[in-house]
């Protein structure tokens, strides 16, 4: 059966929801591959299989479309990382590694272009610069959980902090040019200081 046949036998519902998942992971892709200026939703829609009448039906703007979007893959990612680690708190290289990882893959590199759009056009800021801080404290969250982090302890809140802003940077060193050694033996050294500030 083709595609589109299994298609039209989904429920309403379904196929509604469908539709809207594949055009949230094709404006990710398109952000990470071609920036805000080459993708529009017409560039998405068509990536994504379905009209561009489809797409502004689920999102009636071109930044509804690309804030849902990364809003969409930073909450995967999310639940990702946490089902790396189930049963709670790990090793610390394993869970600074993983978290590493969010900043060095394509949502942080579609996130990335969002942001510089943003700097330029005010009605996107507001949202990008709301979506960045949701997204923000969940990592942080997260992290905490992971690195068995105490934050009633004075200091340990802006240690994670700072691993945080220092995985971010090497997100941004990855977008220029292949990073993984030197990216390696940095992830180890983090390890071993906040395995020091930490317990």
């Amino acid at each position: 059966m083709s595609t589109t046949a299994e298609r039209d036998r989904l429920p309403k519902q379904d196929r509604s929801r469908a539709t809207r998942q594949r055009l949230l992971e094709a404006a990710v892709a398109c952000l990470a591959e071609h920036g805000w200026a080459g993708s529009t939703v017409g560039v998405v829609a068509e990536r994504a299989g379905v009209s561009r009448g489809a797409a502004q039906h689920h999102f009636p703007t071109r930044e509804d479309l690309f804030t849902a979007a990364v809003e969409y893959v930073a909450e995967e990612r999310s639940t990702a990382l946490r089902a790396l680690f189930p049963d709670g708190p790990a090793d610390r290289r394993a869970v600074v590694a993983a978290l590493v990882d969010l900043y060095t893959g394509p949502l942080f590199r579609a996130a990335l272009h969002l942001w510089v759009a943003a700097s330029n056009e005010d009605q996107l800021r507001a949202r990008v610069t709301e979506l960045e801080a949701r997204v923000g404290r969940e990592t942080h969250r997260i992290a905490v959980d992971l690195l068995a982090a105490d934050e009633t302890r004075p200091g340990v809140r802006e240690t994670v902090q700072g691993f945080l802003d220092m995985a971010r940077g090497l997100g941004l060193a990855n977008l220029l040019t292949d990073d993984t050694t030197r990216r390696e033996r940095v992830v180890s050294q983090w390890a071993e200081l906040l395995g020091r500030a930490l317990d």
